[in-house]
This record gives C-alpha cells, sequence and structure tokens, in this order.
C-alpha cells in the first residue's frame, strides 16, 4: 500500500528513469512508480542495503521492539556484514554518482535503503564518517538531492512522508499517518 501511495504522490511528477536495488523490497516499491510511467526498473546493485546478503530481512522497528541485541550493534556502529565500511561506501556513492553522470539534466528516482540514503546523505553534508545510520529514514519516504555537473550536490528534502498523512500508516517512527 506504501508503494502505491508513493507512486499516486509522485505522479505529477516527470521521472526520466527508475531505479532501484535489487532486494525485493526495493523492487515491489519501485514497480507502481515505474508501471504509471510505463518504464522498466533499472535494477542498481551498487545501491543494495549493506546487510544485503543477510539470510533474513527483519525490520529495525521488530529489532527494536524486541531488544535484539542487533538493534544495539546498530546503534554501536558494530553491526557489521561481508562488506567493510569503506567498501560499502566505495560501493553506493559510486554508483549513485554513475546514475547521476548517466542522467544530466534529467529526474531520477531511487529505490533503495536507509543505510545507502544515510551514507550518501552523510556524504554530502560532509559528516566525519560515511554515517549509514545518523537519522533514521522512513519506508517509501522521499530524500531530494540537486545534482550539478560541476559535482555539487545540494539536499532539497529529507524524509517527504506526505504521502502518508491521512492513511494510518506509519510516517516514521514516532507518528502514524
Amino acid at each position: 500500500m506504501q508503494a502505491e501511495l508513493l507512486a499516486g504522490y509522485l505522479e505529477s511528477e516527470y521521472l526520466d528513469a527508475v531505479y532501484a536495488s535489487p532486494l525485493r523490497r526495493a523492487q515491489e516499491t519501485a514497480q507502481p512508480m515505474a508501471d504509471q510511467r510505463d518504464v522498466e526498473i533499472i535494477t542498481c546493485p551498487g545501491v543494495a542495503e549493506w546487510d544485503q546478503n543477510s539470510t533474513e530481512y527483519i525490520p529495525v522497528e521488530e529489532l527494536k521492539a524486541t531488544n535484539d541485541p542487533r538493534w544495539q550493534a546498530m546503534l554501536d556502529g558494530t553491526w557489521d556484514s561481508d562488506e567493510s565500511k569503506e567498501e560499502f561506501r566505495n560501493r553506493t556513492l559510486t554508483s549513485i554518482e554513475t546514475i547521476i553522470s548517466g542522467h544530466r539534466g534529467e529526474r531520477v528516482a531511487i529505490v533503495c535503503h536507509g543505510g545507502v540514503i544515510n551514507g550518501y546523505l552523510s556524504e554530502i553534508l560532509d559528516l566525519r564518517d560515511f554515517a549509514r545510520g545518523f537519522f533514521y529514514p522512513n519506508y517509501t519516504s522521499i530524500h531530494r538531492v540537486a545534482a550539478a555537473s560541476s559535482g555539487e550536490r545540494s539536499i532539497v528534502t529529507i524524509n517527504e512522508t506526505s504521502h502518508l498523512r491521512g492513511t494510518g500508516l506509519p510516517m516514521g517512527l514516532f507518528q502514524k499517518g
């Protein structure tokens, strides 16, 4: 339902392309947007989450609610995957910048994951580390970045969830729509 609401919210905005991580949850979120525009989803392995090779996906809310040790490891920055933080950083930055350079003057949507969003936005903000957890990107939230051909990147919005207002669906960890 959130994916359909997202597509409806973005219906009036022109998009030249829709990219998505190969992970099922990203593909399912991107599909209504792609269907609406009659375009194929371009799968980009480089924007998959840092735990892409995990045998299971457990939503962060569930980890927190059950006090799962992985929740504390996420907070401490000690929950790692099969790639180093530097490998994750390089993979995601290279992939996003490649998408941008391939679409000069165009608008694209990239459907990805919280760690990727955190990392890319922390890079733009020039935070100390490539922070994959400096804030909580809400499910189906929109993060807009203006990308100049000079290399300048400007954050336009973070965690846009107006499409969920009035639905009763979660708009974030602390707010229902």
